[in-house]
């Protein structure tokens, strides 16, 4: 599942409505939300919680609210009475610091709870279940780390979530936005260091591939291209690519939707029905070397090859019988490592920003 986060440093605008809508609408299916950041005027909080819950209720969003020890008190709610929380639209709690174990079992019992995935021990489970918590209602969700350097090492994330999938947990991490970046540092929030200024849905699929179960952007927005390339991943397990032409007389010949072949290549993604297209005598144009998002098409040299098109997943020296025919963009090329065997890409002209139906 994918999701999002909307944060309620300044009162939420028509334009922000706007957005939770497009998210919604292109598959994403809860927001994430904080009460207890430093530079937040929490008085605000509730009356901007409120509206932030009523929008989930219409679009039926789930909506996670991470608090610290007083945070719903300065905010104006109280620990004891979690019916108030859940009447405005929230639907879960994640949980920080100075919260006990034993409060974390009570509040199991209302309402879904996440705990701190990064920090949560052994020792918290077995206090967890003599306090007799609802696991069912647990979930673990990573940190997300706005200062450079600070975000987790990929071999520790994935040793941490391999402990927590043994102990039964559905597990959350954050990647970065590309639009609206949080304040005060703007230098994305993700829970991994290598995610920080990775494209939001390589990293993500990444993730994915990684047995991570909930993904979050953590920062306040995507732009209008990355929305669409969320909504044709969610929506049709395909991953959109832009590229250029590179002045061949076959670039609308690789053009379109592919899938990668089944028994995946080191170098490159072999477009696995594109010999058997109808078509043309593809003579040799343009065979100079290849690097990170080239698409070729081998040339009538390659003989029963002549057709393939491939997408290049890493430089490669110049052949004969090998057309260099686009480039994928540079905003796009981190995707390109994330295309797996048996995946759908769409390799689309510039300019042409919205997916077709």
């Amino acid at each position: 599942m994918f999701g999002f986060s909307i944060f309620l440093n300044e009162a939420l605008s028509q334009q922000q409505k706007e957005y939770v809508t497009q998210m919604a609408q292109a598959g994403f299916k809860g927001i994430f939300t904080s009460l207890h950041i430093p530079e937040d005027d929490a008085t605000k909080y509730r009356e901007r919680l409120s509206q932030l819950g009523s929008w989930c209720q219409a679009l039926n969003l789930d909506l996670m609210v991470d608090i610290s020890g007083n945070a719903l008190a300065k905010a104006g709610f109280e620990m004891d009475n979690l019916s108030e929380l859940t009447e405005i639209g929230v639907t879960g709690l994640r949980m920080d610091y100075h919260i006990s174990n034993r409060q974390i079992a009570h509040f199991s019992q209302q309402m879904k709870i996440a705990l701190n995935a990064s920090t949560v021990t052994q020792q918290d489970i077995d206090e967890l279940k003599k306090a007799n918590a609802n696991f069912f209602n647990l979930e673990a969700w990573h940190n997300y780390y706005p200062r450079p350097e600070t975000g987790l090492a990929q071999s520790w994330f994935l040793e941490k979530n391999q402990w927590l999938k043994a102990n039964g947990f559905t597990i959350q991490a954050f990647v970065p936005g590309d639009a609206n970046l949080r304040g005060p540092l703007y230098e994305g929030l993700p829970t991994l260091e290598q995610d920080r200024h990775q494209h939001p849905l390589a990293a993500a699929l990444w993730q994915k591939n990684a047995a991570v179960d909930l993904i979050y952007i953590g920062d306040g927005g995507l732009n209008e291209r990355t929305k669409e390339q969320f909504k044709s991943f969610i929506n049709n397990n395909e991953i959109l690519l832009q590229v250029e032409n590179c002045g061949t007389d076959y670039f609308n010949y690789i053009l379109g939707d592919h899938v990668n072949r089944l028994d995946e290549a080191d170098a490159v993604i072999r477009s696995a029905d594109a010999r058997f297209r109808k078509i043309p005598q593809i003579k040799a144009q343009n065979t100079v070397k290849r690097t990170l998002g080239s698409v070729t098409v081998d040339n009538e040299k390659y003989l029963r090859y002549a057709g393939e098109i491939q997408l290049c997943r890493k430089g490669l020296p110049a052949n004969d019988k090998v057309n260099v025919v686009a480039q994928v963009i540079a905003a796009d090329e981190d995707l390109i490592c994330q295309i797996k065997g048996g995946m759908k890409f769409k390799l689309q002209p510039m300019g042409e920003e919205h997916e077709q139906d």
